[in-house]
């Protein structure tokens, strides 16, 4: 699955601009979601020196990543398009309805979301 983290807030517990240390258990979750085999984007609204900071603090912290507030190439490549907001199957952000949960809860939901949806598609195709 493709999955978009935000980065201030979530990833970190610092306030913007400035950067903090890693929210518990987020190193760790996004390591084995990216073993796993996911997209992982960094969403940011980040920009200029702020976001080379927060990028050389994610490789810093060995955080894995694919791309920072742009597509997968093949989600352009079959939709025709580069549209502005990041598509992902997921997105993870601390302003989301009902808040952040803790990153080792994360890695739980989203393991169970990616087995009900590989199920669904392997049933599709049968």
């Amino acid at each position: 699955m493709i999955i978009a983290v935000d980065f201030d807030g979530t990833l970190h517990t610092g306030q913007w601009p400035s950067i903090g240390i890693p929210k518990p258990y987020a190193v760790d979750a996004m390591n084995r979601l990216k073993k796993d085999g996911h997209y992982l984007i960094i969403w940011t609204c980040r920009t200029g020196d702020n976001l080379t900071e927060a990028i050389n603090w994610l490789l810093a912290n060995n955080i894995p990543f694919d791309r920072v507030n742009d597509h997968n190439p093949e989600e352009i490549r079959l939709y025709g398009t580069n549209a502005r907001k990041v598509h992902a199957h997921l997105y993870i952000d601390d302003k989301q309805l009902g808040g952040l949960p803790l990153w080792d809860e994360i890695y739980d939901i989203i393991k169970q979301v990616d087995d009900e949806y590989k199920a669904l598609h392997h049933e599709k195709k049968q």
